[in-house]
């Protein structure tokens, strides 16, 4: 794992982020830090950039505005894979994925799925059996559940955690998905990469991760933003069965 790379998004993380830092370099030594920040006001990017001036394994990528989750990732993919970064791992900033977790997900990367299948993506997830939250309200696990239940319904995917953030992905999976294909920036970004890992035809596996809710700092989750990809989800939904549909009648024809 000598060229594995962290990456975490950040806006407004100044209370979080040095922590989190400290505790990845301490689970996973080898690896390296990618902090991707959004031109935060509240200084994250000058705490980035001391901790980068600190210690070489960790690397700053400053972008100007908030653009969105899936953009700050997108970005930090390209310059991953350009640096020949493998695997390559996404990491929320506020402390509710847990770096000493990290060493079981890259673990799983390097063993055969149930099917003795290489595995190409690894998703920390909290719904399968040893998954667990910890803090969270009713009503948000409730949206969290549904949330993932209804991508999976929609896009046939067999992810129990399709809305998960904590990632591992070897960088040829990033590459078969076809990045350019990717153009949802929001919260529905974690549904599209897994859409288009299953499109490509990548075996996920999934492991149990106990996801804390935040300690310091605000939340970035909103009704909106969810609704929004709820929306998107919907009309990836509804097109990839017209295209089943099409697929069905032309072989009936030719047939």
């Amino acid at each position: 794992m000598s060229h594995a790379l962290v990456v975490i998004p950040t806006y407004n993380e100044r209370e979080n982020l040095a922590a989190l830092v400290a505790r990845v370099r301490v689970a996973v030594p080898e690896a390296s830090v990618l902090v991707v920040d959004d031109g935060s006001p509240d200084g994250t990017g000058y705490i980035a950039d001391g901790l980068a001036a600190d210690d070489g394994a960790v690397h700053v990528l400053h972008r100007t505005a908030k653009q969105g989750l899936g953009a700050a990732y997108l970005d930090a993919f390209e310059w991953a894979l350009e640096r020949g970064h493998d695997p390559i791992v996404q990491m929320d900033a506020d402390g509710s994925h847990q770096p000493e977790q990290l060493p079981t997900l890259l673990a799983a990367l390097e063993a055969p799925d149930a099917a003795g299948r290489p595995v190409d993506v690894v998703i920390g997830s909290r719904w399968i059996p040893g998954g667990a939250i910890e803090n969270w309200p009713r009503r948000r696990e409730l949206l969290s559940r549904w949330g993932s239940a209804y991508a999976r319904t929609m896009l046939r995917l067999s992810t129990r955690d399709a809305t998960a953030g904590y990632r591992v992905f070897r960088a040829q999976a990033l590459r078969a998905i076809r990045l350019d294909d990717v153009h949802t920036r929001g919260y529905g970004f974690q549904v599209d990469m897994l859409w288009h890992a299953r499109q490509a035809g990548l075996v996920v596996v999934e492991v149990p991760i106990t996801f804390v809710e935040r300690v310091r700092g605000r939340s970035k989750m909103s009704p909106f933003i969810v609704l929004e990809a709820m929306v998107k989800v919907t009309g990836w939904g509804i097109a990839d069965r017209f295209r089943r549909t099409r697929e069905v009648d032309v072989e009936a024809r030719s047939a």
